[in-house]
């Protein structure tokens, strides 16, 4: 008769090895989700929130796992995962290419409604750094809100400076950890661009003096 190998000595341990299993999971996942979107398989009104619901559970799974897992890139070699577009989405970008690359539609809400709508998403960012609130589960939301806000503007294209920039911080961000907090220098330098960026959305709208 078969003995029965198990895999794990005790309750935490496998529960170890089922957080294992759902990493693995949501990184093929998000492999198939982002080649089905490029491949025009799924539209973007049904990517957006797969992806959206993915990248969450990716950070959730992350941060209780940075004991077992501190290298994501390191597991994917281990277990064998040839995933680049989930690597692009899940630690380098850490939002939807939808959301990433997202030009505005006619369908979108209106200018001015969309220029408040940035101009409050600007200020609450701005504020909540003077405030000291420096930690990544704080301060990407932020950024996240501000960069669709942008995106909702026509006369804004991709390569817009506050975009570029909100985008680069997101980044910079879906590399820590949630609990981490930013430096004095990196929160200074994330101030000092928002308030340029800032500047700059004024100076694209129409008839701004």
């Amino acid at each position: 008769m078969a003995t029965e190998v198990k895999l794990w000595n005790d309750k935490r341990e496998r529960e170890m090895y089922d957080n294992f299993a759902d990493l693995f999971a949501i990184i093929r996942t998000t492999e198939k989700l982002e080649k089905a979107y490029v491949r025009d398989v799924i539209s973007p009104g049904d990517y957006e929130p797969a992806c959206t619901k993915l990248i969450a559970q990716f950070k959730t799974l992350r941060t209780s796992l940075k004991d077992s897992v501190p290298d994501v890139e390191r597991f994917m070699e281990t277990y064998k995962l040839d995933c680049p577009a989930a690597v692009n989405r899940l630690l380098v970008s850490g939002i939807p290419a939808t959301v990433e690359h997202k030009g505005a539609s006619s369908s979108d809400v209106g200018t001015a409604v969309a220029v408040a709508e940035c101009v409050q998403h600007f200020i609450t960012a701005m504020d909540s750094l003077k405030l000291n609130m420096l930690a990544v589960d704080q301060v990407h939301p932020l950024l996240l809100d501000l960069l669709s806000s942008l995106n909702r503007l026509p006369q804004l294209t991709a390569e817009f400076e506050g975009k570029v920039k909100v985008r680069d911080w997101i980044a910079r961000l879906n590399r820590m950890g949630a609990a981490d907090e930013l430096t004095e220098q990196q929160a200074r330098q994330l101030l000092f661009d928002l308030d340029s960026s800032y500047n700059a959305f004024i100076n694209a709208l129409p008839n701004s003096t």
